[in-house]
């Protein structure tokens, strides 16, 4: 049961799920290609979705612990505040907050963003899979992982559809 820090990141760090919804649910408003909009709504519906499953997994895990689990699990701080409830927050306890978030409304500097976002969280699915030995855990977890790589490649397809494009769909207004 010491794992469930690292679940927690799945769901409210600086790399996790919410994050991930909430930036490309943000984001699709200033894109200037209805079909990229229209794959970060998806995506971004879809990572609805995985905290979902994350939040189930933390449920799951933490409904029938006893005092002493709670104690001997490290478990004991995240309980004082939340009982067993799940809430949103990194491995190290800090809350979720849309300040780890970019949001550029410039449709390269967006997608870049959300390449670097989808790694960054295969990369925690990676280490997660490297600490758990709990096949009820590890396969959700697998499948999720494999779901990054996949809105990795497609936003990596977008980037390069807008770079094919010749001009550019909105000029940005000049401050001079």
């Amino acid at each position: 049961m010491l794992f469930i820090n690292y679940i927690l990141l799945l769901l409210g760090g600086p790399d996790g799920e919410l994050g991930a919804a909430t930036r490309y649910l943000q984001q699709r408003y200033s894109m200037p290609y209805a079909q990229v909009k229209a794959m970060l709504t998806d995506i971004g519906t879809e990572e609805l979705g995985h905290i979902e499953m994350v939040s189930a997994i933390l449920y799951q895990l933490t409904r029938n612990l006893s005092m002493s689990e709670i104690k001997k699990s490290g478990f004991d701080v995240y309980f004082v505040d939340h009982t067993t409830g799940v809430y949103p927050q990194g491995a190290s306890g800090v809350p979720f907050s849309a300040g780890t978030l970019q949001v550029a409304g410039d449709t390269i500097a967006d997608l870049s963003e959300d390449l670097a976002a989808e790694q960054k969280a295969r990369l925690s699915y990676d280490n997660i899979l490297r600490l758990i030995d709990d096949s009820d855990v590890r396969d959700p977890i697998k499948f999720l992982r494999a779901r990054e790589v996949v809105h990795f490649q497609r936003f990596g397809e977008a980037n390069r559809a807008d770079g094919n494009k010749t001009g550019t769909p909105r000029k940005p207004e000049s401050s001079c």
